[in-house]
């Protein structure tokens, strides 16, 4: 049986791709790696089949219609043969011995028959063009190396929220939990660490420095005027968000407490991009964006609402607008677009 499976989504990575895939290739037949080509229209089908004959029992190549992100994750859960699943965007790669750590952990939790739901790493932010690294930890906010449930977390910094570069899910897990991320559609893997939250029980906090997230090409998606450029899909993964729990039925208060704060720094995402686009059609749709929570669910607008970003994400006036862009700047650090 395979310990963890890594999917690698590829849309026209040839050039880069091969990164993250050596850098998987280093924990040896306890992994799988799916390359998903997402109807690339360079060579980054005939790259990956290069590693798959080179290294037949671990990486496989899937083949599919251009879908997006999302669609490419879903492909690679389909056929996920490991007890762990995690995703690798074909621009980041792994630190070899922090991934040494990380399968060490896996191992013992599966010849431990403990069912460990997720695990948390930390990853760093790779910014070669200035020659800078971030590195986002958890040791405040968690149990460090060790086994714990929601009600041991401690106090989250706005900059430790989890995010798909920070986590492993069980396998079995994701799919119980009914999680299919949407087609042709950026900045799903908010949905991908979100949804899931409820179904998680056990986590373990391994304090390395795992994922290497590549920050500076300019057609990113990160990048902040390509995040302008796609408002309508990040406010779709806003409000599919809003929908996938009623936040008020959560009943451990610290989980609950953690999604409230993660979707209200979604919603401040969204509402101070449309900000910054400044129309008075963006504006308008900010103010939809905050009556769509508030018809559909009160009770979880009134709780988004309360957070620290929540009532000034919908001022209208000129105080009101500084303190959008002061939280917009707080989510740019957190999410490390720019």
């Amino acid at each position: 049986m395979k310990i963890l499976t890594v999917a690698i989504p590829c849309y026209n990575s040839a050039e880069y791709m091969g990164k993250a895939i050596k850098s998987v290739l280093t924990a040896g037949d306890d992994v799988e790696i799916i390359v998903v080509d997402d109807g690339s229209t360079d060579n980054t089908k005939e790259v990956a089949e290069k590693y798959a004959a080179e290294y037949p029992d671990i990486v496989k190549v899937v083949s599919k219609e251009n879908g997006g992100h999302g669609s490419a994750v879903n492909e690679g859960l389909k056929h996920a043969a490991g007890a762990y699943f995690k995703v690798l965007d074909s621009d980041d790669w792994f630190d070899r011995g922090a991934f040494e750590q990380v399968m060490k952990l896996l191992h013992k939790m599966i010849e431990d028959n403990i069912c460990l739901d997720m695990v948390i790493s930390n990853y760093v932010y790779e910014k070669p063009s200035i020659g800078k690294k971030r590195i986002i930890n958890y040791r405040s906010a968690m149990p460090v190396n060790e086994l714990f449930t929601w009600s041991e977390l401690k106090h989250f910094k706005l900059s430790q929220n989890i995010l798909m570069h920070s986590v492993i899910y069980r396998t079995q897990m994701l799919r119980d939990c009914g999680l299919e991320l949407p087609k042709h559609t950026f900045y799903v893997d908010n949905i991908f660490v979100y949804q899931p939250l409820p179904s998680v029980k056990l986590m373990y906090y391994l304090d390395v420095d795992l994922y290497r997230y590549f920050i500076g090409r300019e057609d990113q998606s990160v990048n902040e005027s390509v995040m302008i450029r796609r408002i309508d899909q990040q406010i779709k993964v806003n409000k599919l968000m809003m929908d996938s729990h009623d936040l008020t039925k959560i009943e451990n208060d610290k989980l609950r407490h953690y999604m409230v704060k993660y979707l209200a720094m979604i919603t401040t995402v969204s509402s101070a991009l449309l900000v910054k686009e400044g129309t008075s059609e963006s504006l308008k749709k900010r103010k939809k964006l905050w009556l769509y929570l508030k018809t559909s669910n009160p009770g979880m607008y009134k709780m988004v609402n309360n957070t620290m970003l929540g009532r000034p994400m919908q001022m209208r006036t000129f105080v009101g607008r500084k303190i959008i862009i002061f939280g917009y700047k707080m989510s740019q650090k957190i999410f490390g677009f720019s």
